[in-house]
């Protein structure tokens, strides 16, 4: 009986040496600096019955968990509040996370999702080419909306929607930059608000075709890869040779004829044909980087599949499709608070360099998410037993 008591005393202890995995994972965000941030993008009065980490660990509760409403929300949260303690969070009135959805700046997660990127960025893998540039891809996604939730969401007669606009980093594969907007926003709107870093190269498909946003990037050294248009005017000055009975047909310096490259002064691109060998298509990738090989240009074109990819990612894992208020605020806090979740899943597999995909990692993370247990040994699965030789003789008697 003493030594069951002792066993069960340890086993307490060992538990409590460690913190919840929701714990852990939210002790990636610097508390101080979010009190920081939450200072300065506050409106109205100062809370006093709860605050904007509340409401945080609240959100991130909810999109961790798989929870769907408000109600779903702030049950959880109550039911668990013993827990919360080493979180120093509180369970959150389900009117006044209403409210601070739908009154509060959605900047403060908009702001938090910035440094989050950069703690990230230290742990990420680089990409799979050669060269050291940061490779960068661009992209948007449809949010769709009940025009009769959202009446002003109006993205076409019968549809709403929000946009929302990525810059994936292909190292790591993580959200570098992004912009919520409404569904009838331009994409090159967003591409031309962008402060590239030097030297990056920036893929992008036929959406964001503008000659100002072209001479900006060459004015700041900044490489891009697109696809040409067939409606763009052009004159061939110079032609490399290619192999014969390659994927790559061609590879030319271009000039454009038109008016406005030519009032711009925009300098030569180069064009290059591309027949993918597996499907047979024929491709016109753009870019103004002349060192690269034509190989190389049409993998990095092809490598743009990841941020399609990662929509995909986030649309079916997290809670971006169900939301809990009907404003633009509370909209865009939900999807920000999403995408900082994102990159906490990701730190987690980066700096403990687990083999497991986003996905199978978050629902070990949905399924254990306030056990008390360390959160490196819930990550590092062991692999699997090695199955027994088999004996040959019994082989034989078969």
């Amino acid at each position: 009986m003493n030594l069951r008591k002792t066993l069960y005393t340890q086993e307490i202890r060992a538990l409590s040496h460690h913190n919840t995995i929701v714990g852990q994972i939210l002790k990636l965000v610097p508390r101080h600096e979010f009190e920081t941030l939450a200072k300065h993008h506050h409106v109205g009065r100062k809370l006093r019955r709860t605050s904007r980490w509340s409401q945080f660990v609240s959100l991130c509760i909810g999109q961790l968990s798989g929870r769907k409403s408000l109600r779903d929300i702030t049950d959880n949260v109550q039911s668990q509040q013993n827990k919360l303690y080493h979180l120093g969070a509180k369970p959150v009135a389900r009117s006044s996370f209403a409210r601070l959805n739908e009154q509060q700046p959605h900047t403060l997660f908009e702001a938090l999702f910035s440094k989050l990127y950069k703690r990230c960025q230290q742990q990420a893998p680089r990409h799979g080419f050669r060269f050291k540039n940061s490779l960068i891809s661009l992209d948007t996604t449809l949010v769709d909306l009940s025009l009769k939730l959202f009446p002003w969401s109006d993205y076409n007669r019968d549809r709403g929607a929000m946009k929302v606009h990525i810059g994936l980093d292909h190292a790591g594969l993580i959200p570098a930059f992004a912009t919520i907007t409404d569904g009838k926003k331009s994409d090159i709107s967003f591409a031309r608000t962008l402060d590239l870093p030097k030297g990056s190269i920036v893929v992008c498909d036929k959406g964001y075709v503008d000659y100002e946003w072209y001479k900006r990037l060459e004015n700041k050294d900044v490489f891009i890869v697109t696809r040409l248009k067939k409606n763009q005017c052009y004159r061939v000055t110079q032609r490399r040779p290619v192999k014969q009975n390659g994927a790559v047909t061609s590879d030319q310096t271009i000039e454009f004829t038109a008016k406005k490259p030519q009032q711009l002064e925009l300098k030569a691109m180069r064009r290059i044909g591309y027949r993918d060998p597996q499907t047979g298509k024929y491709f016109q990738f753009l870019t103004n980087h002349f060192e690269l090989s034509a190989d190389t240009i049409a993998a990095i074109y092809k490598d743009r599949w990841q941020i399609e990819l990662f929509f995909k990612t986030i649309k079916q894992n997290l809670k971006i499709k169900h939301f809990l208020g009907t404003s633009r605020n509370a909209i865009k806090t939900q999807i920000w608070v999403a995408l900082c979740c994102y990159l906490l899943i990701q730190f987690v597999r980066f700096s403990s360099q687990s083999t497991l995909s986003f996905q199978s990692l978050l629902r070990l993370i949905q399924v254990n998410i306030f056990e008390r247990r360390a959160l490196r040994d819930l990550v590092l699965v062991p692999p699997p037993d090695p199955l027994p030789a088999i004996d040959r003789r019994q082989l034989c008697l078969l």
